[in-house]
């Protein structure tokens, strides 16, 4: 064992478990287990011993000596954060909640199941209609931005003075993206990016706070049209997945908890197994309406974002898929049957390949591959660079103020950047019928002709990427192209995790797009029948893919995205030979860009499988110790004593058979979570009162998902020092057959049970069936593979 390097040295309390402040040891010995009984409650059992270092203490002398430097945020992407709670995706099968099954006959069941069809079919309708509300939103205002503009320009090329059109461009860029800004930063902090690492660690088991309130999603809406209005290098179809995804949270639990109103239906649907495949639907409608890409949704909610799936989900989230592009192309083909515009297959139109774009050779299937690989270098090299930039701001840009600063210099940059390139630029090409350019800027160039460079920096990034794949061979050069290459690939970088809501999609596309015409531009240099690359269209597709798969490293759900996208399934086998060669060059320097940003928020993620060396490890030696357990009928006021400790802020506790020896656990006989308890006391479900005159009514299930998911906190709840003296029975309430492994157990078995099943607690015994330890989610993520082989990671209330 003592290839394990343990990188960091700070500890801390978990959260997630019944469980203190120590760290299992990893010198292969057993620790001598001590088991001691608090005095106050006679059924609290703590096994093991506390240790921990604060996290404010000072590290080394050299700090101490450092007080002129100013005070800065530790990065810890080497840490697994405490503010991290997890989700309770393994139902508690009480006995409340088997009466409950017991009464339901055949025809509730299949009412319950038409349910979760019409829920799958609002979110599908919801969330189209927001996609439709922020493509005509952005369509309009990017209009109005781009030609006021583009009049000025015109002004002031003939009479001198363009300095001032690059000051106007500058202005409106930062004025849309400070009120972008602003909302994120000062009103929901967790709509910034793109959202999809936050619903990726949802589905994983991971509760993000605030990540799928109704507020969010306003924030979510309205920054992102501000973002992509205000001329950043970002797109929108992450934050379609995340609005999808809270759109989902909030329709499948009949009421709203922000709004405080509660619509009496959907009740059923009130706990997190449930709303956990909602969400996925949600995520599924996002990326449909963001692409026009029903089955690329289901792909993608399946590869990217749920970690549990069955078959009969996936029918339910191709239906909400279909219904969020069917509204989205329904009310857009309305609303372009005004103005006369045709509609679209999705907020992100990629147009039809047709003519020589539909077909490729044998003997180009080396040259996509080559493009595989230079996308999985550019995406690796763009993955590095904002890992770093990333750590740069939670060090120094951490205050709101300083976000909202750095993103309105940013779009200043931006626009200072793109009019630069266009200035210099003398690619003029002539404006023809075949070019549908919807801002073209003439600038320096002769009459009938417009600036190429303008095409790709004076638009929005759907329609520069639209016209890079479409446009006829000619209508760029190769100097062109190379430098929106490398000035848009640097703008990206820089722009992505700004605290605005911004997803990377397009972006990526958009650089890929670029050099992979530039490839397809250059081919007839190195050949001598330059027929042979008629069409530079089809290697700008391959660049396009080739630049998100090394960035995202996503394979088969892109792969059908992007044929959805364009219409086109020809290129069904080069595209995923490129993706799946991206994916293999870009995991050998670096992980993928959703990975990183979720290591670097110190989630506890937990991946597919466990690390490939830890197979000599065992229960033993990873669960938390020690763990606070009750008695089956516990006195109340332990139980207040023991939720109310915030040193210590258990959510599940092992409930075991009363034990006259003060030194030994009990054994196991079921588990009981925080949620329930509050709910308990809340009730006065004490044992005195039913058999008192005064015997209130059964509790039942409904009150707890009443509760659901926003429980009381212990402080708001009053219990009085008669009523502490009083009995509790959790018989009832607590889950008789939770999940146990023995403390032998291998650390992958524990890990695949763990995982597989989507379990909070996992209590170890030993082989009298007596509880020694706990294990969670902080206990198996902090074990990952690194360079010096297994590491594990230690805990931080961060």
């Amino acid at each position: 064992m003592a290839n394990i390097t343990k990188k960091v040295s700070w500890s801390g309390r978990g959260e997630d478990s019944a469980r203190g402040e120590t760290t299992p040891l990893l010198n292969g010995a057993a620790e001598e287990v001590r088991y001691t009984r608090q005095s106050s409650g006679g059924g609290i059992f703590h096994i093991g011993r506390l240790s921990t270092v604060d996290l404010e203490e000072d590290i080394t002398s050299e700090e101490d000596s450092a007080r002129g430097r100013p005070r800065e945020i530790p990065h810890n992407e080497k840490l697994l954060s405490l503010k991290y709670e997890s989700l309770d995706y393994d139902n508690s099968e009480n006995q409340l909640f088997l009466e409950e099954e017991r009464r339901m006959s055949y025809v509730s069941f299949r009412c319950l199941e038409i349910s979760r069809w019409v829920i799958c079919g609002l979110i599908g309708f919801i969330t189209g209609l927001i996609a439709c509300f922020i493509d005509i939103t952005v369509e309009k205002l990017a209009g109005v931005k781009y030609s006021v503009v583009k009049q000025n320009i015109e002004k002031f090329t003939e009479v001198g003075g363009l300095s001032i059109s690059l000051i106007l461009w500058a202005v409106l860029n930062s004025a849309f993206v400070m009120l972008g800004s602003l909302i994120v930063a000062f009103f929901e902090p967790v709509a910034a990016g793109s959202g999809i690492p936050q619903i990726k660690c949802y589905l994983n088991g991971v509760k993000i706070p605030r990540v799928v309130r109704l507020k969010t999603l306003v924030v979510k809406v309205c920054g992102v049209i501000c973002s992509v209005a205000g001329g950043l290098a970002v797109g929108k179809e992450g934050p379609m997945i995340h609005s999808g995804a809270v759109v989902a949270a909030g329709v499948s639990q009949g009421r709203s908890t922000s709004l405080k109103r509660d619509f009496k239906i959907f009740e059923y649907f009130r706990r997190d197994t449930e709303k956990r495949d909602f969400v996925s639907a949600g995520a599924a409608a996002g990326v449909s309406a963001a692409f026009g890409a029903p089955v690329g949704g289901v792909l993608f909610s399946l590869e990217e974002g749920a970690s549990f799936w069955n078959q009969m989900l996936t029918w339910r989230i191709f239906f909400a898929s279909m219904i969020s592009t069917f509204t989205l192309n329904f009310f857009l083909s309305i609303y372009h049957g005004k103005t006369g515009e045709l509609s679209n297959p999705g907020l992100i139109n990629f147009g039809r390949f047709v003519g020589d774009s539909v077909t490729y050779n044998l003997y180009e299937i080396p040259l996509f591959i080559i493009m595989g690989a230079i996308g999985g270098l550019l995406g690796a090299l763009f993955n590095f660079l904002n890992y770093w930039l990333t750590i740069l701001r939670i060090r120094y840009i951490h205050k709101p103020c300083l976000q909202v600063m750095e993103a309105m210099l940013v779009a200043a940059v931006t626009a200072a950047v793109s009019f630069a390139m266009i200035y210099f630029s003398n690619d003029c090409q002539p404006l023809g019928e075949e070019n549908s350019e919807a801002y073209p800027l003439q600038l320096f160039c002769a009459d009938g002709e417009y600036n190429s460079m303008a095409t790709a920096f004076f638009n929005t990034p759907e329609r520069s990427v639209r016209s890079l794949f479409h446009n006829p061979a000619g209508s760029y050069n190769p100097l062109t192209l190379g430098m929106f290459t490398l000035t848009y690939f640097f703008l990206a970088c820089w722009t992505y995790g700004l605290t605005v809501s911004a997803g990377v999609f397009i972006p990526s596309l958009l650089i890929g797009a670029a050099w992979g015409r530039l490839f397809g531009i250059l081919l007839p240099y190195i050949t001598t029948n330059s027929t042979i690359w008629a069409d530079p269209g089809k290697y700008a597709l391959m660049g396009a893919a080739a630049q998100l798969g090394g960035i995202v490293r996503m394979t088969l759900s892109l792969t059908v995205i992007m044929m959805e996208a364009t219409g086109n399934v020809t290129y069904g086998l080069p595209i995923m030979l490129v993706l799946m060669t991206a994916k293999i060059v870009g995991d050998y320097f670096v992980e993928g860009l959703y990975d990183i940003h979720i290591k670097l928020q110190s989630v506890p993620f937990l991946h597919w499988e466990a690390p490939a060396t830890s197979h000599w490890l065992t229960a033993r030696e990873v669960m938390s110790s020690p763990v606070t357990c009750f008695n089956r009928v516990e006195r109340v006021g332990t139980i207040v004593d023991v939720l109310s400790n915030t040193s210590t802020n258990h959510n599940g506790f092992p409930v075991v058979t009363e034990m006259a020896a003060s030194d030994e656990p009990g054994k196991i006989c079921g588990l009981i979570l925080r949620s329930q308890l509050i709910v308990l006391l809340k009730h006065k479900v004490f044992v005195e009162r039913a058999h008192s005159r005064l015997s209130q009514r059964k509790l039942q299930l409904k009150d707890f998902r009443d509760a659901y998911p926003r429980f009381p906190p212990i402080q708001s709840i009053h219990v009085s020092q008669d009523e502490r003296e009083c009995m509790m029975d959790l018989t009832e309430f607590m889950n008789p057959t939770p999940y146990t492994v023995p403390q032998e157990t291998s650390l992958p078995r524990v890990f695949k049970l763990f995982r597989a099943l989507g379990l909070r607690h996992l209590v170890v015994v030993d082989s009298e069936n007596k509880v020694v330890g706990l294990v969670t989610r902080k206990d198996l993520a902090r074990y990952h593979l690194g360079k010096h082989g297994l590491e594990e990671l230690h805990l931080a209330q961060t």
